[in-house]
This record gives C-alpha cells, structure tokens and sequence, in this order.
C-alpha cells in the first residue's frame, strides 16, 4: 500500500489581517507548515495555530521565509548565505517555542523554498540551520530536485514534496506563479494530478511531458472554501484508491 502524507500551509494570519480556513483545512491534513513570521503569522497567530494543531493530533512543521512581509514571501532577496541560516534558525526557534517536542519538521516558504531547489548555498544555509537546530528534524523538500538529492547525501530526513494546484516545468520544478496556468483550478483536473502522484509516481509538465515524481507528502492549499471542499475529495480518492494517509514522523526515519 502506498503511504502519503498531506500538508498544508497554516498560520498565515498576521495582527488584524486574517488569512486562511486553518480550522476548517487542518481535519483534512496530517501534517501542517506554520507561518513563523517573516512572510506572515505573529505570536499570537502561532501559538493559536499550533494550540489547534495539537488539539487536532497534527503533526508540526516551521514554515520560515525570507524577511517579506509585504511580498508574502514570495520575492527572493539578496542575503548572504549566513544570514539565511540565522533567520532559518531564528523562525524554527519561534515555533519551538509554542510548539516544543511537537516540531516534527521544517518546510522553508515562497522564495525560500524555490530557491533552495536550485541553489546548494542556500540549501545549505538550511540544512545548517535545521541541523544546529535539532538533527531529528524532517526536512520537507521539492521532489527530484537537487535539494533533495543534497540533503540525502548528508544522511538526514527528507520528505519529497509534491503541489496538487502548482504546475510543473519539464524538469519537475514549481512554475513561476507570474506564467499563466501556474496555480490549477479545476477541480477533476487537480484530483487526477495527486492520484497520479501517489499512486503511479509521476506528474504531467505544463508542456505535457510526463515527469518522475516520488513523493512522501503532498501540499494542499486551503485559502478560500472551494481549497477546503477539495481537500476533502482529495483525501477521500487516495483512500479508496489504497493509500494510506499518514503524518510525515511516522513513515520517515
């Protein structure tokens, strides 16, 4: 039986500002990312996050981001490589804070996350952070992509991440959200992408190329309640089609 997890991006709240249907997407998931405070998400916002996520039995994950609060993240900014890793560091430390023992692992945001795909300095710059951190710690990365294969080689944890809603170019990255057809909507459409996923290991390119694609975990979106409504459709296929749906600790060691 093929064994998956579903995460999604919580905790996006940030002062006044309300962000997400965490309460209503966190029953369909097993894992949750939670904003640290650098592309969203406060103390209050995160202790309310992680208060239900336990509440919940979800399993945990720091969400950390480039310093963008106004770009969400989402706009890479010229850092040197030390920098990153201390704002890496600096983010886990604020969810260990509410969270404690119940930190299972880190999946880096935006900018942060995309460019790490790419660039081994910067995904260094991660990995030392996570690592100084607490080296029992999972490491959420893009599936197939060189990050993935760099964190293998360093003998730690390693989730490979799959996108229901994200297209993907012919060399199974994220395509850039500013290219027309990057963000999926149709609901049939993205239900037999995440089957394709976990069921067969594979993913169609934006051009129509057919793409290798392992993954350990799969990130749903639940910002507006059509995302929630799918979710829930999401979940329910995977099981009948024979996958286990399990939180990330519990299958990567």
């Amino acid at each position: 039986m093929n064994v998956v997890d579903l995460n999604a991006d919580v905790g996006e709240s940030y002062g006044l500002m309300h962000s997400g249907m965490d309460s209503e997407i966190i029953p369909h998931v097993t894992s949750v990312n939670i904003a640290a405070g650098f592309h969203s998400g406060d103390p209050d916002t995160i202790k309310k996050t992680v208060d239900l996520a336990i509440s919940t039995g979800k399993s945990i994950g720091a969400h950390p981001s480039y310093p963008d609060l106004q770009g969400f993240g989402r706009r890479k900014i010229d850092m040197d490589f030390e920098s990153i890793e201390n704002l890496t560091k600096y983010q886990i430390g604020a969810l260990f804070g509410f969270a404690k023992e119940s930190l299972n692992h880190i999946k880096p945001h935006g900018a942060l996350y995309n460019n790490a795909a790419s660039d081994m300095n910067i995904a260094n710059s991660i990995y030392n952070a996570v690592n100084g951190f607490d080296s029992k710690l999972i490491h959420v990365t893009l599936a197939n992509s060189e990050w993935s294969e760099y964190l293998k080689s360093k003998k730690v944890k390693v989730a490979n991440e799959g996108f229901a809603d994200r297209a993907y170019d012919d060399n199974g990255h994220l395509v850039s959200r500013s290219i027309e057809g990057s963000v999926l909507h149709n609901e049939s459409e993205i239900i037999d992408r995440v089957i394709g996923m976990a069921k067969n290991k594979e993913v169609k390119s934006i051009t129509g190329k057919i793409i290798n694609l392992d993954v350990d975990t799969i990130c749903l979106h639940g910002d507006n309640k059509d995302s929630v409504i799918l979710a829930k459709k999401l979940k329910k296929e995977l099981i009948n089609f024979g996958c286990e749906i399990k939180s990330l600790p519990t299958f990567i060691k």
